[in-house]
C-alpha cells in the first residue's frame, strides 16, 4: 500500500488518500452588486477539475468572513445566503466524485483592499472599490501600505462571532472540513506575532495573549461545527525574521494549544507577514517544520512547500514527517497529478469511467 494512499480518518470523516488540494485564490468572483463573493462557472470548473484529477481533500480558497475581510474586491465570501447557495452546486459534485469538500475560513485583516495580483496585486488606495484595511495594531504591511485601523475589543468579538456565522454557512453549503486561515500574514497571524502585534491589552504582548485571539476563533468555530466533522488550522511557522517574529518555537507551543481545543490537523506553512523577507525556497523546504509539529506534539499536519513529485510526497508520508500533503501550484500545473501519482507508485485507486481509457496499462497482443 503507498503511504499517499492509504485513507485517514478524522473523527468520523474517512478521506480516500492523502493527497490534498491547497488553498489557492482565484481573485475571479464579481466585485460589485449581488453576486459579489459568489463563486461561479470558473470555480466550479476549477474546483470539479481536481476531483475527477482524484484529490481526497480540496479546500476552497480563502474565503472571506465578511466583506472588509476579503484580500481583495474579486475573492470569495461565505457571508450571505446565496454564496451558500452557489457553494452548494460546487461542494455536490466534489462528494459525488470522491473528494471531500473543504473551505477555508479568512480575514485579510491589514492586507485586505488590494487588487489582483495579475494587476500588480497594490493596494486600491482611493479606487471605488477600496475599503479601509484593520488589524492588531496600527501597523502597516509594507511601504506604500494603508496603516490598518487598531480593532477594538467589541470589533474583535464581531470578528469572531463571523467566524463562527461562516462556519454554520459552511456546513449548510455542504463543506465537510472546515479550516480557520492562521497563516501568511492575514489577520490571525497578525494576532499572532509581535512583529505585527504591538497591543498592551490582553491581546498582544507575551504568548499567551497573542494566541487569545486565534483560540477564539477556533472555540467559537468548533462550538458550531459538529463534533463528527474535522476543523484544520492553517499556520505559518514562522516569519522568517532573526528576530521579533513568529517562530517555529512558538508553533510547537501553539500546536498543543490548538489539540486541546478541538483542531484535528495542522495545515503548516511560512512566511507572509513580514515584508522583503528573503526566504531559503527549495523543494520540500517548509516540511522539516511539519515535521517538528508532529514529532513533537499528538497534532496530525500537512505539509506543503514546493511538492512536485509522487515519490517525493511518498517519502514525506511513509518518513512519518507528516500525515498528508497538500499541493498548490503542482495542482494548478497538473488537476490529474493524484492520478499520475497513483499509476507511478503503482496504486490501485478509483478513475473516474470517462477517463479510464486513459489510465487502462496495455496489453500484451
Amino acid at each position: 500500500m503507498s503511504a499517499l494512499f492509504e485513507p485517514i480518518t478524522l473523527r468520523s470523516l474517512t478521506l480516500a488518500n492523502r493527497v490534498w488540494m491547497a488553498p489557492m485564490c482565484q481573485y475571479s468572483a464579481a466585485t460589485e452588486g449581488p453576486e459579489t463573493g459568489v463563486p461561479h462557472d470558473w470555480h466550479f470548473a476549477h474546483y470539479a477539475a481536481r476531483a475527477t484529477g482524484g484529490a481526497g481533500l480540496i479546500l476552497t480558497e480563502a474565503t472571506a468572513v465578511s466583506p472588509e475581510g476579503r484580500i481583495s474586491p474579486a475573492d470569495l465570501g461565505i457571508w450571505n445566503d446565496r454564496q451558500v447557495e452557489a457553494f452548494s452546486r460546487i461542494t455536490r459534485f466534489l462528494s459525488d466524485h470522491g473528494a471531500v469538500p473543504g473551505i477555508q475560513l479568512a480575514h485579510a485583516g491589514r492586507k485586505a483592499s488590494t487588487d489582483r495580483p495579475w494587476n500588480g496585486g497594490a493596494p486600491l488606495g482611493a479606487d471605488a472599490l477600496a475599503w479601509q484595511p484593520v488589524g492588531p495594531s496600527p501597523v502597516p504591511f509594507a511601504e506604500g501600505h494603508p496603516v490598518p485601523d487598531e480593532l477594538s475589543r467589541e470589533r474583535i468579538a464581531e470578528i469572531v462571532a463571523e467566524f463562527a456565522a461562516a462556519a454554520r454557512r459552511a456546513l449548510a453549503a455542504g463543506f465537510q472540513v472546515v479550516e480557520v486561515h492562521g497563516a501568511h500574514g492575514y489577520l490571525i497571524g497578525e494576532f499572532l506575532s509581535p512583529h505585527s502585534n504591538r497591543r498592551t491589552d490582553g491581546y498582544g504582548g507575551p504568548f499567551e495573549n497573542r494566541i487569545r485571539f486565534a483560540l477564539e476563533v477556533v472555540d467559537a468555530v468548533r462550538a458550531v461545527w459538529p463534533q463528527d466533522l474535522p476543523l484544520f488550522f492553517r499556520v505559518s511557522a514562522t516569519d522568517w525574521l532573526e528576530d521579533g517574529g513568529w517562530t517555529a518555537d512558538e508553533t510547537v507551543r501553539f500546536a498543543k494549544e490548538l489539540l486541546a481545543r478541538g483542531v484535528d490537523l495542522l495545515d503548516v506553512s511560512t512566511g507572509g507577514n513580514a515584508a522583503g523577507v528573503r526566504i531559503p525556497t527549495g523543494p520540500g523546504y517548509q516540511v522539516p517544520f511539519a515535521a517538528r509539529v508532529k514529532a513533537e506534539t499528538d497534532l496530525p499536519v500537512a505539509a506543503v512547500g514546493e511538492i512536485t513529485q509522487p515519490r517525493q510526497a511518498e517519502t514525506i508520508l511513509a518518513s512519518g514527517q507528516a500525515d498528508a500533503v497538500l499541493l498548490g501550484r503542482e495542482l494548478l500545473r497538473d488537476p490529474s497529478w493524484p492520478l499520475r501519482a497513483a499509476r507511478e507508485l503503482g496504486a490501485e485507486v478509483p478513475v473516474p469511467p470517462q477517463y479510464a481509457r486513459a489510465y487502462r496499462r496495455p496489453t500484451a497482443v
